[in-house]
């Protein structure tokens, strides 16, 4: 397989950079079935009622992001004097190392030296400890509450680069850029099939017998790495840590022994159940990184469909939801959303992708 083969053009003005209101006004594109007798129609999120039945489970990850985007000053005693340089800070993920440790994309990296203090305001600080295939340590002086607290107060949400780039992040992304469910910290960038869901939706697809399950993803910044291999069986997935509890695997098997369909909310979902599937070939509990690369030739064990938004082409979300339906029917789906002026990416509209019924 060739990256070429999930490259596709899309018209710049369909990028959303805020997300429809409310939420479950977004678009849906509803694909059912495969190959020629694949069917395609229109429609928006508060009508999943529709195409959804009692028995089926959707699974939706219950991760919180964090505000993982700092902007702090370091200091430097000079010949003319104490002199200052504004850092930006993206965290990545936990450094196991040391309590309070983090792995972090610096900006510029080469202004700061290892030992050196970034201050982020009210005596909240990180300690550059060393570097790691270009990113570098952090040593925070806070850890657990405290931390969070901290956090809290001087982040900012880590918007997707093709958002930051367009426009800075501001008050109303700490509510538009978490899920209504979101309840363990840990992501830095959201699950966001999932951000099309409000409550007055949730209780309404309970009410016609959908049920739900419950996992976590911590998403990580890595899901924006472009692949940058010809050849995509060359290209490495960043390791995210996932967790699938003795619950969710009891009602999962539960729904699958019914015959109900189980249906991920998001590509982080449906990569966590199949990872929990891998070593026996059925849902198991997990709690572990996971560095599942789903392409084209895939078997699922779990997943009977998927709803998710439109992804960047050549990206490995275009292979996955290829892997699910079909090369030519994701060609396909694709074309009919840019004709059709659906807006991509993390803020933009959503699919219903059901490859048998």
């Amino acid at each position: 397989m060739k990256l070429s083969d999930f490259d596709f053009a899309l018209p710049e003005d369909l990028i959303a950079t805020r997300p429809a209101v409310p939420r479950t006004a977004s678009r849906l594109l509803l694909a059912q079935g495969q190959g020629v007798d694949m069917a395609l129609s229109d429609h928006h999120v508060y009508d999943l009622c529709q195409f959804l039945r009692a028995g089926d489970r959707l699974v939706l990850n219950d991760t919180k992001v964090i505000p993982a985007r700092l902007s702090g000053q370091r200091f430097r005693d000079s010949a003319q004097g104490r002199v200052s340089a504004k850092i930006e800070v993206t965290l990545l993920e936990p450094s196991g190392e040391v309590s309070g440790g983090w792995r972090a994309l610096l900006k510029p990296l080469r202004k700061v030296k290892d030992g050196e203090d970034i201050e982020f305001g009210d005596g909240f600080m990180a300690r550059v400890t060393g570097r790691d295939d270009g990113a570098a340590l952090l040593e925070f002086n806070a850890s657990g509450a405290d931390f969070d607290a901290a956090l809290q107060k001087a982040g900012q949400m880590p918007l997707p680069p093709y958002i930051a780039a367009k426009r800075a992040a501001d008050d109303q992304d700490n509510t538009d850029y978490q899920t209504v469910f979101a309840r363990n910290s840990g992501a830095v960038a959201a699950p966001t099939a999932s951000l099309h869901f409000d409550q007055k939706l949730l209780d309404k697809l309970a009410q016609i017998g959908v049920e739900f399950t419950h996992v976590t993803l911590h998403v990580g910044a890595g899901t924006f790495l472009p692949v940058k291999v010809d050849d995509v069986r060359d290209h490495k997935m960043h390791a995210e840590w996932g967790e699938v509890s003795a619950i969710a695997v009891d009602e999962i098997k539960a729904t699958k022994a019914a015959g109900g369909r189980v249906i991920p909310v998001g590509t982080t979902a449906l990569r966590l159940i199949e990872s929990a599937a891998r070593a026996s070939g059925e849902i198991a509990v997990f709690a572990d990184e996971t560095d599942i690369f789903i392409t084209p030739g895939f078997d699922f064990k779990v997943a009977d469909g998927l709803m998710t938004n439109f992804h960047l082409p050549k990206s490995t979300l275009m292979m996955l939801v290829s892997a699910l339906m079909g090369v030519d029917e994701m060609k396909r789906i694709y074309n009919h959303a840019i004709a059709d002026g659906y807006r991509f990416f993390s803020y933009g509209d959503s699919s219903l992708l059901l490859p048998s019924d």
